[in-house]
């Protein structure tokens, strides 16, 4: 059974805003670090944001600082990842990722769960 699993995906204009929204099925996810991946065609899976279990500390990939904005409603089991000002080089499949050990070092891929992706394209 997969812990967690992305939402929100999609093909969008340069300029663009979209949220991508992270679900966990266990009831432990809120106390879960989460982070965002995306991985371009061709390209290494790399950093987008990272939020601790209580979202009080936050991380950003500075290719995304300013736009992205990271979240999470634990009330809820859930997180999301609101992108603004979306650019061609935004596109890619997008991960979301929990550690529950609340061991991982944000910016590194050492989270224990993964989602399956959801796709992002920014085309005109």
């Amino acid at each position: 059974q997969a812990q967690v699993s992305e939402s929100g995906g999609g093909l969008v204009q340069p300029g663009d805003s979209l949220t991508l929204s992270c679900i966990g099925s266990s009831q432990s996810f809120s106390r879960y670090a989460m982070g965002w991946f995306r991985q371009a065609p061709g390209k290494e899976r790399e950093f987008v944001a990272h939020i601790s279990w209580s979202g009080e500390s936050t991380k950003y990939a500075d290719s995304v600082k300013g736009r992205f904005t990271i979240s999470r409603d634990n009330a809820k089991n859930t997180g999301h990842l609101q992108m603004n000002s979306l650019k061609p080089e935004d596109t890619g499949v997008y991960f979301c990722a929990a550690d529950p050990w609340g061991t991982v070092k944000p910016g590194t891929p050492a989270y224990e769960y993964w989602g399956q992706g959801t796709q992002v394209t920014v085309s005109s």
